[in-house]
């Protein structure tokens, strides 16, 4: 899937996943204001104030997001059925691995597990993970009218079987992400991402995805992005954080960046996973941070930003338009 970013263009210190391009990127652009909301935010350890109000974001604290109806038919989905799908990151197999889980079903209402294993071409379960952004697994749940938002680093049993503690979830088709790079076997080194969906039982609620705007605030901060993106070309993205009217200067290291930027396509839920491209030097980034961005389908994409300050982790959701 070479249309997103390489990992490996990332390798020191950061990567991004396999199926990301592995082009070089192309040369920066003019900018130009990018039409983008950020319409949700949250921190970690539920300090994010009346952050647990406001859909789409859920990164530790009680989910209060709307679910979406008939969600499993919007996105085409069978709840655990996914290894005939196809496009990025939608399948739960590549190249012989394969991602397992008996869970199909989890309630709704309270925090749950998902458990689930990565097999080898072997068919043995894997254990030995490379370690990538400081951690051996990432793992993100998101809702088909893309809330819900949970990014997570699991823990992972002497067998294989990995554990990712959910925050609440709301009814509705959910799908789950695991995205890692083996440290042994045939697939030493490659960044591989893989899904399965589940479904919550229950009323569900669809949200309609926010319209795209210039900017907005998230926890008190104001987030400016500038860039030109269109659908499988690789073009830079810059984006400026500010607070009551002055630059911040004091982002803090989250997972060996200065942001950590994930987004879902509006539709399939495809998956892309982008990175700074600034250096981090220590508990003083910002204001502003440059990434290099190619998402590889035109339409509406919903892009979770994190960033940490002064020990809390911030997230912001963002509607951006991709022509």
């Amino acid at each position: 899937m070479s249309r997103f970013l390489s990992r490996s263009s990332f390798r020191s210190p950061i990567r991004s996943p396999r199926f990301t391009t592995r082009r070089g990127f192309a040369a920066a652009g003019a900018a130009a204001a990018l039409t983008l909301v950020l319409a949700a935010c949250g921190s970690s350890g539920g300090s994010s104030g009346d952050s647990s109000s406001m859909p789409g974001m859920d990164h530790g604290a009680k989910s209060s997001v709307p679910a979406s109806p008939s969600a499993s038919q919007a996105m085409g989905d069978m709840p655990g059925m996914d290894h005939m799908s196809t496009g990025e990151g939608l399948s739960d197999t590549e190249d012989g691995y394969r991602l397992s889980s008996k869970d199909t079903t989890l309630p709704s209402g309270r925090r749950t597990a998902y458990r689930f294993t990565v097999t080898g071409p072997d068919g043995k379960p894997v254990t030995d993970f490379a370690v990538d952004q400081t951690k051996r697994m990432h793992f993100y749940a998101i809702r088909s009218d893309l809330t819900g938002f949970q990014h997570i680093h699991p823990t992972m049993a002497a067998d294989g079987t990995w554990s990712a503690g959910l925050a609440s979830l709301t009814p509705g088709s959910w799908r789950m992400f695991a995205s890692f790079t083996p440290a042994a076997g045939p697939g030493k080194g490659k960044d591989l991402v893989l899904s399965r969906t589940l479904t919550v039982p229950g009323g569900a609620t669809r949200t309609p995805l926010p319209a795209p705007a210039g900017s907005t605030r998230a926890d008190g901060y104001t987030v400016t992005v500038k860039g030109e993106p269109m659908a499988g070309m690789a073009h830079p993205l810059t984006v400026s954080v500010s607070k009551d009217g002055k630059p911040v200067t004091d982002l803090q290291p989250y997972l060996g960046t200065y942001a950590h930027l994930t987004g879902f396509h509006e539709g399939d839920a495809a998956f892309a996973h982008l990175h700074p491209t600034t250096e981090v030097t220590g508990d003083h980034g910002g204001p502003d941070l440059n990434f290099h961005a190619e998402l590889p389908t035109s339409g509406n994409w919903r892009l979770f930003l994190q960033f940490r300050t002064g020990g809390t982790l911030h997230t912001a959701a963002l509607t951006l338009h991709v022509g």
